[in-house]
């Protein structure tokens, strides 16, 4: 039972000097091994199981995946003295561990190096520039404000490109942000990735000011546009009228026409029943003038001799 003990006492001293003599690095991970605060050999930074002196080494596991740094927004003035908030962020990894190790040891002061170095970095680069430099990246040609100019001449169509012209724009600032943190940043054995600005707003004092300005300038746009549009929908109901006018004078051309022949044909018929029997066609005549002509309120005095009454005098006879 003794011997029993003692091996299973054996087994378990063994186990665990194993289990303190070896470690696992994943793939995000890089380790370094101290020994008395020391760095013992190099850093492991490839994934795999490794072994080390138990109990005298000591594993420190750092990131080897990219970190996020998020930084406070902050009140800039730009260079055409514009207050401004800037609001950046950054992508950083730890590429030298053991340096790492030796100056900040762990990535809650890194970060705060991180906050030390970068926003000093930001806000000498956006002071540096006037606004327009921090805000566009193209000199793309700014068709809201050609609209807005309306019936300007052609100078000052140029003056306003010419305004918002950039020589630098916001990619160069901010690969500037990037190199001046770098070159403070690499002695911790921290490389930044990349910095980009997320947000540039106005400050409050002159947010209101600008809404309003950026209204009235829409305002005028809308006019202007209702204006062309007033001017479109008169040039329309003009040649409406103009044709409408053509129209109704080609059908009372047609309808004239029309008209004529009929007129004409009728004349003819009559001239042609006139010819057949003219005494006839008098006679028709004379009684729808009659007809027309006489009731019995007419009074009349006439001749015995008078045309008019010729063919009642025939009937009385």
């Amino acid at each position: 039972m003794k011997v029993k003990g003692i091996l299973i006492v054996a087994l378990l001293v063994a186990g665990l000097l194993v289990f303190a003599s070896t470690y696992i690095v994943d793939e995000t991970e890089q380790v370094v091994v101290t020994q008395f605060g020391k760095v013992v050999g190099q850093p492991k930074t490839k994934p795999g199981l490794y072994f080390k002196v138990p109990f005298i080494q000591l594993t420190t596991y750092f990131p080897k995946n990219l970190l996020e740094w998020d930084g406070d927004p902050g009140q800039i003035p730009t260079l055409d003295k514009t207050y401004i908030w800037v609001d950046t962020f950054a992508r950083w990894k730890i590429v030298d561990p053991v340096v790492f190790f030796q100056t900040v040891n762990n990535t809650v002061r890194a970060m705060a190096r991180l906050d030390d170095i970068i926003d000093p970095a930001v806000r000498n680069f956006i002071t540096s520039y006037p606004l327009i430099e921090a805000v566009r990246r193209t000199n793309r040609v700014l068709d809201t404000y050609e609209i807005g100019l309306g019936q300007g001449s052609e100078k000052d169509l140029i003056d306003l490109r010419s305004k918002f012209r950039i020589s630098t724009g916001r990619e160069k600032i901010t690969a500037g942000i990037r190199k001046q943190a770098q070159a403070k940043l690499t002695p911790f054995g921290i490389k930044i990735v990349d910095i980009k600005i997320k947000r540039i707003n106005y400050v409050e004092s002159v947010r209101k000011s600008v809404y309003n300005r950026m209204i009235a300038e829409r305002k005028q746009i809308a006019a202007k546009f209702r204006s062309e549009g007033k001017g479109e929908a008169q040039k329309i109901l003009g040649e409406k009228e103009r044709d409408l006018k053509q129209i109704e004078s080609q059908a009372y051309r047609r309808a004239q026409e029309i008209k004529g022949k009929a007129d004409a044909r009728t004349t003819k018929l009559y001239a042609q029943a006139y010819s057949v029997d003219p005494e006839f066609y008098s006679f028709i005549k004379s009684l729808e003038v009659y007809k027309s002509a006489l009731d019995d309120k007419t009074s009349l005095v006439l001749s015995t001799q008078s045309d008019f009454l010729k063919y009642l005098q025939n009937y009385t006879k």
